[in-house]
Parts: structure tokens; sequence; C-alpha cells
């Protein structure tokens, strides 16, 4: 763009000024110029755009008359002229002098040609210089010669070292008429910034100059012309009378319709005036007429009947029912006259409510499919077709001087643990309702887990930051023994690795009490659980960050982190019963993770504000989930990872769900002080979707603090439900 701006500029600046022998008739011949240095080399071949400049400065037998005239007189005369070369004399062989001055006139007649060309180096005229690209020539000279391209076409490298070397790199423009390289001066880099800022490309000249006013404000006498008027101008026009008479023809027609004042009154129309069926309101086949007002009966008679007249007892009932109860809208008065007649006091609101029946009746009738509302429901069976199941309350087990957090069931339903906010672990009898053992922990408990495997008599507490191991030593004594035993055969390797938590051996004084084992995690503890085998278990801290589960080997006494990095606070987590899975619930999702493999199996989304308990079914194949906003939601993992159902039962939040680990059921506590069972038959034929029926609402508990009910458990082999409230009991339904 430089490029052709400065050629713009350079033709401008090199066209000489207009000679005064352009007025006259016949173009004045050029000077002459001295006679190229080779006078044996091809004449200059004439192209087109050559003999267009010849014939645009005068007719060429003009042109040859004025060179034949004036032959002598302008040779002496360029002899004459100061600062020229003088006339070298003749030789022999030469041509006369006339026709030497001649053939000079005739190759320097376009030398001050004032042409509008930019560059007359190449002569291509309008052709795109990409026809030019396979070809080593750029285009022709006036000679008709070929304008090669350089030899070497500079490339990135070649750029940028001319950058780096060239302090006039910068003012290097590359002509695309010749490609080449041009080099501006002060002046045209000058020039090319006053365009770029939009100035004018003439340094003197100013676009301020004062206006010259060519005609005077003055009124004249006289006319400048007085031309007297034509005579079309007073004969009526033939095409506009032809015009006229075909737009008289097409109103005629009716193919154009004359421009009628608007009414600029509005319409008003009763909408339910005609109802005769000859109307067209009634014509309409969907029309639906008016609703019409129901006739006043003897009640609203100023002098009703004695019988219509309610007694003291009606009208106070009346008075407390709600207005959309009461069979009247008022009450039956007995006046002596109709003059004395008070005003009635809802006639506004009658009639208000007179004209919403009238616009929102409806204008059509919408033919309804008939369909039995008993069709709509699904079929379920009855609950009674569904037992066993919980169904009414059978104990109580009291005994705990503050609200129960969790409890745990042992592996063979013999025994119950609890655990309380008033800073101890209830070992109770199931069949009894008797409390055996209490042992202090000295803080609040937030989850106790019974180990599942039968051999085992080990209890594990969540209390503050540390995990507690307990022996109870309750039921078989073999069973107490090899608990026992099997804690005391671990020997501690000679390097011990660096671990998330400590593991700690209880003291004298505490094993009385029961306890083996500490692990310390210098984090509030909020839940623990076992895996199915009994030898890991899976704690969740409550912090941020990747350290939020914990995974605790029992027979090695070692601990780990699995995850690398958080999603979230962590709620729940819980063991696959079949597969090596651990699932997540964080506050909006559910993960499940393969162990073995250490990846994402599923992101289970459960749509729900907060999830705040997770189970497994002990099939493994689906998932219940609770949260705080009153929603129990069901996975199925072979089919989505979006809900299967969405049950809402509860009024308010779910604390805690559980799976009954042989019979098909489920249950859930929620703060309402409610336990709700439910059947939920999952079936070995992929095709057919899980059955889930409620089956019964159990009540108990009392709501303390705005919480109802905290944990719920199933009795492992027996259709019970033990339930944790707030009230500071546990009760068992059978």
């Amino acid at each position: 763009m430089a490029a052709a701006i400065l050629r713009r500029a350079r033709s401008r600046r090199r066209r000489p000024p207009a000679s005064p022998r352009r007025a006259h008739a016949g173009p004045a011949p050029p000077r002459a110029r001295p006679a190229p240095s080779d006078p044996e080399g091809p004449a200059p071949r004439p192209t087109r755009s050559c003999r267009c400049r010849k014939w645009r400065r005068g007719s060429g037998l003009a042109w040859s008359m004025a060179g034949t005239r004036g032959v002598g007189r302008e040779a002496a005369a360029a002899g004459s002229l100061p600062g020229k070369r003088p006339p070298e004399p003749e030789e022999a062989g030469t041509p006369s002098p006339r026709t030497e001055v001649a053939s000079v006139r005739l190759e320097d007649e376009y030398v001050e040609d004032s042409s509008d060309e930019e560059d007359i180096r190449n002569t291509v005229g309008n052709v795109p210089l990409e026809w030019y690209d396979d070809f080593p020539h750029v285009g022709y000279d006036l000679d008709g010669r070929r304008i090669y391209k350089p030899l070497r076409t500079p490339d990135e490298l070649d750029q940028f070292l001319d950058k780096m070397d060239n302090p006039d790199y910068w003012r290097t423009v590359r002509d695309r008429m010749t490609g080449h390289s041009v080099q501006l001066t002060d002046e045209q880099v000058a020039l090319v910034r006053r365009l770029q800022r939009g100035q004018f490309g003439d340094v003197s000249f100013n676009p301020y100059e004062p206006a010259v006013d060519f005609f005077s404000g003055d009124l004249m006498i006289h006319p400048v012309t007085n031309r007297p008027a034509d005579k079309r101008s007073f004969i009526p026009s033939l095409v506009e009378k032809e015009k006229v008479s075909r737009m008289v023809h097409a109103i005629k027609m009716g193919w154009i319709q004359p421009r009628r004042p608007r009414d600029s009154t509005p319409s008003f129309y009763d909408l339910w005036a005609q109802e005769d069926p000859d109307a067209v309101l009634g014509r309409h086949k969907m029309h639906v007429p008016a609703p019409k007002l129901a006739l006043p009966g003897h009640a609203e008679s100023y002098n009703p009947p004695p019988e219509y007249l309610p007694s003291e007892e009606e009208r106070m009932a009346w008075e407390q029912r709600e207005p959309e109860e009461r069979r009247l809208n008022f009450l039956p008065r007995r006046f002596p006259s109709l003059r004395a007649v008070p005003a009635y006091g809802r006639f506004i609101q009658e009639r208000f409510e007179r004209c919403l029946d009238l616009y929102l009746c409806p204008r059509q009738r919408k033919m309804r499919v008939n369909v039995d509302p008993e069709d709509l429901i699904p079929r379920l069976p009855r609950p009674r077709d569904l037992q066993p199941f919980p169904t009414c309350q059978a104990l109580v087990y009291r005994g705990h001087g503050d609200l129960v957090r969790c409890l745990s069931v042992s592996p063979g339903g013999q025994w119950l643990a609890s655990g309380s906010d008033d800073g101890s672990v209830r070992l109770w009898e199931v069949a009894s309702a008797r409390c055996v053992r209490t042992v202090p922990v000295g803080g609040v408990v937030k989850s106790v887990a019974w180990n599942p495997r039968p051999t085992v008599c080990l209890v594990a507490v969540a209390v503050e930051d540390a995990v507690l191991l307990l022996n109870p030593a309750l039921g078989d004594r073999l069973v107490v023994g090899s608990t026992d035993q099997l804690l005391s055969a671990f020997t501690p390797p000679a390097e011990p690795a660096a671990q998330p938590a400590h593991w700690l051996e209880a003291s004298e004084e505490e094993r009385r009490v029961g306890l083996r084992l500490r692990i310390c995690h210098g984090k509030p503890v909020t839940q623990a659980t076992w895996h199915g085998r009994g030898d890991y278990m899976a704690v969740v801290l409550a912090t941020l960050g990747r350290s939020q589960v914990l995974i605790h080997q029992l027979s090695r006494r070692r601990s780990q982190s699995p995850f690398r990095r958080g999603h979230g606070q962590v709620q729940r987590v819980a063991f696959h019963p079949v597969r090596p899975f651990l699932l997540v619930a964080s506050q909006r999702s559910v993960r499940l993770y393969h162990l073995l493999r250490q990846e994402l199996t599923k992101k289970l989304t459960p749509n729900c504000k907060w999830v705040s308990s997770l189970a497994v079914h002990p099939a493994g194949d689906n998932v219940i989930c609770g949260s705080y906003d009153s929603k129990l939601v069901w996975f199925d993992l072979d089919l989505s990872t979006r809900p299967y159902r969405v049950l809402r039962h509860h009024k308010k939040a779910l604390r805690a769900v559980a799976f009954h680990p042989r019979y098909p059921l489920f249950a859930s506590g929620s703060d309402d002080g409610s336990v709700i069972v439910c059947h939920g038959m999952v079936y070995n034929d992929l095709l057919q979707n899980p059955l889930l029926v409620p089956v019964k609402v159990l009540k108990g508990h009392s709501l303390t603090k705005d919480l109802g009910v905290l944990d719920v458990a199933f009795h492992p082999t027996q259709p019970w439900v033990f339930s944790a409230g707030a009230d500071g009991t546990l009760r068992l339904f059978t």
C-alpha cells in the first residue's frame, strides 16, 4: 500500500504543468532530445498505450505536417538553446539533418507525457500479477523487453537478517510491479505519514483558505435568462392522459381500491348477547354459552320462611367454617318490609366474581379422553401381600442422657451398640432391651460400626479425631479370645513407613474397659464403616482436600489415602458388597471408584441439594441416597447414572437410609420423627425394573431440637428395624 501511494504521489509530482500551446488547434512539436547512445540498437516499438497517447495529443496528419514544415527552424532553435548539445557535423552515409530531427522527434514524442499511469516501467496494464507467478518475468517494459524477477526470492531468514543488519530496513518496500526493493526517501516517508494521518499530501496546501463569494447576495432587476416558455408547458400531456385512463379503468374493474377514511371510533360488542342458533356465535360448533346465574331461592328473600332462618348454634357453626366450606355465602335474615332492607355488603365482590366467570369461561369445548382415573395409577401390590415387614413398635431402649446419633447391630443379631452425645457407648441385648455394658469414651460419638465378621468381636467407635477399636467381650468366649489374639499377633516392622494416621496400643486401664486400639487422625472423624470381610475400614474426616477419606487395614495396621485430590466435601462412604468398589458421596454427587484399577468408574447425579446418607443393596447393583431436601433417590447402576426413582414421602430432611441384608426392604429415617419402610424388590431379569412400594410409616420418636430419627439399621436375620432418635432412645419395630 505504501508503494502504491508513493507511485501515485511521484507521478503527480512528475507531471509538468499544462502548456499554453494546448489551447491552439495543432500540437506544437516536442523539444529535441539527444540521440540514444546506441544508434544501432532496435528502435522503440510503440505499444498500444503509446498509440493512444499520440492520438490524444492530436491527429497524426497534423503531427506529420507540423514536423515537415518546421524542421530547419526547430533544429536551429534546438542548437541555439542554452544547455543543449550542439548539432554534430554530418558525415558521409548519414541521413540529412531534416530526417534526423524528424526521427528524434518521433522517438521523444512521449517524453513530457502527463498520463495517469503510476509506473511506466511495467506495461502489463490491469492484468493480475498472479498470472506471472509461474514465469521468470513479471511483465514488459516500453520497449517490449521482459522485466525479470530477482534471481532469489528472500525468505523469512533473509528478511530477518536484513532487518537486523540494514538500518534502513524500516523504510524499504517491495515494488510488486518489478519485484525489486525500493528505499523510501525522507520526503516520501513524510508524505506517507501525512497520508496515514488523513492530511493532505502537499505541505503547502491550506484547506482552510477563505471562501470566495462568486455570487453576490443582491437581488438583480433583470433575470439571468428571459427565454420564453416552451409550448409543451401549457399543452396537456398525452402521456399523463394515458396514465390517468389506465388508473380509471383499474378502479372500474376493482383492481385498485380507493382509500376510504378509517373510522376512529372503537367497536364493542356483547360477547354473550347473541346466543340464538341463528347467530354467528351460535352457529359455531364449539361455542360455549355463558354460565347462567342461579336463580334466587327462599333463603334470599327479605321475609324467608321460619325454617330457613338459622338458629344461634347454626350461626356460630357457620362463622367458624372456612368460606369455601359454607353452603351459603350469607345468612338469611327477616325484614318487616322491602324498604327496610339495607345495602348488600358483598355486592361488589359478587359482581367481580361474575365478571371473572364470564372472562375465564372457556371459549371452546375440548374433547376429553374418557379414561378411568384408576387406570392412570400404576398397579401396585397390596402391602399385606408383601409381608413380612415391621409394622409396630416392640421395644424401647432407654439409658442415654442425650441424643443418640448412631447405632449398629452385631453380625449375629443378638447385641446392639449405640453412641450418644453424652460421651458413652452402650451395648444392649436386643431381645430384652437390657443395657449390658457402658463404655465412656470422653466425647461425642459420631459413628459406631460393628465388625461384620462373625468370628471377630470388635466395634469401631468414631470419637472426635480418633477411631477406637473396642472388644465388648460379649457372646462366645472363644470369639472374644480369638479377637484379642488376632490383635496381639501383630509385629511392627523394623522401619515404620509414614502414614496419615497413628496406631496406638491401649493402656492397661483402657484395656479393662474394653479398648484395644486407638487410631489418631488429627482431624475430626465423622464416619467409620467396615468392608464386608472385616479387615478394611474406611474413615471420613471433616476436612478439605484429598485426605478426607482414609482406608485402614486391621491385620497390618496400615493406613492410606486413596485419592490424589478432593471433589467437594465428602458426606458418606460405603464399600461395595461384592466388587472392589468404593462409593464416595459428596454434597451433589456420588462417585464410584475401582480400588484395584485406581480409577473413577461412574459418577451418579442424584439432583439433590445436599446428600446426607448412603446405602448399597446387598446384590450391589442398586444404591439409595437420602438428602436434606427430603428426597430419597434410587439408582440402578446397570441402567443409568441418573435416578431411577425419586421418593418424596418425608416432610423433612432425611438423616439415614438402610437396606435389609436378606429381605427386599429398605428404610429411611427423617427429622419428622418417622421411619418409612419400603418394599424394594430387585429382579434377576435385567428387562424388569425394580419394584418400589412404600408399605409402612413407623412413628414413635418425639422431636427434640427440631431433630427426629438420626439413624436406622435392620436386623441381620429378622425383618426388624432399629431407630435412634434425638429424644435419647432407641426403638425396635417388628
